[in-house]
């Protein structure tokens, strides 16, 4: 299964992202197609909850995330 992260662009300073796990690129703009003028609602990996109209949103944005582990930096002295 791939990570798909999707942004809803409301002005050029407004945006929500959210991620979708789902098997192909396909599959995820069918998604984001048919929540087309809707509410949808979701929680984001901070444990906020997100609803909003998609009619708002003036560019959505779909791209194949490739998420990288963050390391902490042990640096000795």
């Amino acid at each position: 299964m791939k990570e798909f992260k999707v942004t809803y662009f409301f002005d050029e300073n407004h945006y929500v992202r959210r991620f979708i796990h789902l098997d192909s690129q396909q599959q995820a703009e069918a998604l984001i197609q048919s929540e087309r003028d809707q509410y949808i609602s979701f929680t984001d990996s901070r444990g906020i909850y997100h609803e909003l109209n998609t009619r708002n949103a003036r560019v959505i944005q779909i791209s194949e995330y490739h998420r990288v582990e963050k390391i902490k930096n042990n640096n000795r002295t």
